[in-house]
C-alpha cells in the first residue's frame, strides 16, 4: 500500500473505487462505507478501469475497502423499476433479448475478471460482510487475507438468482463442488475460521492488525524475481486442467525458459 509520503494522489477515484499506485504495489479500495460498499454497474466500470489503469510497474494488486464491511454485495436498488440513475434497471434488462442480456452481464464480469492475470498477484483484504457479488468480488483474486469478523456468504440463489459474477469456479476449485453447492444453496455465512480450513482464505487476523498482515504479504511476494512469479502462476493456474505427465511436460517448458534467461540467452 502507498505510503503518505510517496502518494501522488489516485489514479482513479470514483463511482465508490479509488485506484492508487506505490511502484510495484497498487491498491483498490471500495469508498462507499455509508453503504457497506454495495456494488452497482458504475462501480463494476470503475473496476474495470481500474485494471486497465495498472502501469507495468506494477506486480501486487491490493483489494480492499473502507468501514466495517467489505461489500454487503449488489446495491438492492438494481431491482427496482427505476433502478440506477442512466442505468437500465435489472427488469428492464430482463425484458430485452437473450443476446443483449449475454453481454451486458458479460460487462459486468469484466471487473471480476482482470484480478487473475499472470503478470499482476492480487490480494483481497477482507473485513466484515463478504455478501453475495462482494464474495465473489474477493474470489476474483489470487489471495485473501480476512479479519476474523468476516462473513462470506452467497445469497444470489436464495434470491432465485445464481451466482454470475465469476465467483462459481473459484469456490468450487477452493471448497470442492460439495461444499460450494451447500454455500450457495443455504446462503449461509463462512467465518474466518472455516474460510482458512477450507482454503477459501490464506491467513485469518484481527481486523487492527489486516492492514498490516497484507502489507507484509505484498512484500514477501515482491521478493522473488518478476519472471519467475508469473512463470510460477502459470505453472499452478494450470496444473487442475493437465494431467500429470502434461504438468510434468510444462515444468521442463518453463524451467528451460528461465535457465535460458538467467543465463542471457533468452528470446
Amino acid at each position: 500500500m502507498a505510503s503518505p509520503a510517496q502518494d501522488l494522489g489516485p489514479a482513479l477515484d470514483k463511482d465508490g473505487v479509488r485506484l492508487t499506485v506505490d511502484d510495484a504495489i497498487a491498491t483498490v479500495t471500495l469508498t462507499n462505507p455509508a453503504k457497506r460498499n454495495a456494488q452497482s454497474p458504475a462501480l463494476w466500470r470503475a473496476l474495470t478501469e481500474a485494471g486497465r489503469l495498472l502501469p507495468g510497474s506494477v506486480r501486487v494488486v491490493v483489494l480492499r475497502a473502507e468501514g466495517k464491511s467489505f461489500s454487503a454485495g449488489l446495491d438492492r436498488q438494481a431491482f427496482t423499476p427505476e433502478g440506477f440513475d442512466g442505468e437500465p434497471s435489472f427488469l428492464d434488462l430482463a425484458r430485452g433479448g437473450d443476446a443483449e442480456l449475454d453481454a451486458t452481464i458479460a460487462e459486468y464480469q469484466e471487473a471480476f475478471t482482470w484480478w487473475r492475470r499472470s503478470d499482476i498477484v492480487s490480494v483481497a483484504a477482507v473485513q466484515g460482510h463478504a455478501i453475495g457479488a462482494g464474495f465473489q468480488l474477493a474470489l476474483a483474486c489470487d489471495l485473501r487475507v480476512v479479519a476474523d469478523d468476516v462473513q462470506f456468504a452467497m445469497r444470489e440463489t436464495s434470491l432465485g438468482l445464481v451466482p454470475d459474477l465469476t465467483g462459481t469456479h473459484p469456490l468450487v476449485r477452493l471448497v470442492g463442488y460439495a461444499r460450494a453447492l451447500e454455500i450457495c444453496l443455504t446462503g449461509r455465512f463462512v467465518t474466518a475460521d472455516e474460510a482458512v480450513s477450507t482454503g477459501l482464505a490464506n491467513l485469518a487476523v484481527p481486523a487492527a492488525q489486516l492492514d498490516g498482515a497484507v502489507r507484509d504479504l505484498a512484500a514477501a511476494l515482491l521478493a522473488a524475481p518478476r519472471d519467475a512469479v508469473i512463470e510460477t502462476k502459470a505453472l499452478l493456474r494450470g496444473a487442475l486442467e493437465r494431467d500429470h505427465e502434461a504438468q510434468r511436460v510444462a515444468e521442463r517448458a518453463a524451467q528451460a525458459r528461465r535457465l535460458r534467461d538467467l543465463a542471457g540467452l533468452g528470446e
